[in-house]
């Protein structure tokens, strides 16, 4: 592989913002969708994140199709759905941007624990990661099955070689760190400014 598994997110978020500074609905997307296959090398411990990421990816990706003029802007869907009250619900675009922030939360911290904590195995830097962003919004059956699958993490150093392929793999994660936080922060900005930042898993 050319580069390292990172390369094509780091290219695609060149791309999130507008001239005019707003983030796009597609690149931001297609990022998302991007880190997928990261998730895949993490094999069983990650299944059930990637299927609510590629789940919520897959329902903004719907609503953008409906009308890409539209929804152009990433928080178009909130927007609209804030006009028409229907944005707490369960089903809702707004829900779904939500819960893919905050998967990326987590990813963007454990990505940072295996960065700064060199020592801790795959399964305590995903404990800690998970601890830190997506536990306090799960209900006791999602952190339960959270738990379990945390324990089936592959060995750290076999998915770091994995994921290295010809590039430097530690600037890649870095980078990747640095540069996608601030947009997480920006839809968490926005969904606090109109109330929405608080729904937990029902």
């Amino acid at each position: 592989m050319e580069g390292t598994v990172f390369s094509p997110c780091l290219e695609g978020m060149n791309h999130i913002r507008s001239d005019r500074e707003e983030l796009l609905t597609k690149p931001f997307l297609d990022v998302c969708k991007l880190i997928l296959p990261i998730l895949d090398k993490f094999g069983a411990a990650m299944t059930v994140v990637k299927s609510d990421i590629g789940g919520n990816i897959s329902r903004l990706e719907s609503k953008y199709s409906s009308n890409s003029s539209r929804f152009n802007y990433l928080f178009s869907f909130i927007q609209a759905e804030v006009e028409t009250k229907t944005a707490k619900s369960s089903s809702s675009c707004t829900n779904a941007l939500l819960w893919l922030t905050r998967a990326m939360d987590f990813l963007v911290e454990l990505f940072h624990n295996l960065l700064q904590h060199q020592d801790w195995t795959m399964t305590h830097a995903c404990t800690d990661s998970y601890s830190k962003t997506l536990k306090k919004w799960h209900n006791w059956l999602a952190s339960s099955s959270f738990t379990v699958a945390i324990k089936l993490a592959p060995d750290r150093k076999k998915f770091i070689e994995v994921i290295g392929g010809t590039g430097d793999i530690n600037a890649d994660m870095e980078k990747f760190c640095t540069c996608f936080s601030p947009f997480l922060e920006e839809i968490h900005k926005f969904l606090t400014s109109v109330g929405l930042d608080n729904m937990k898993a029902s």
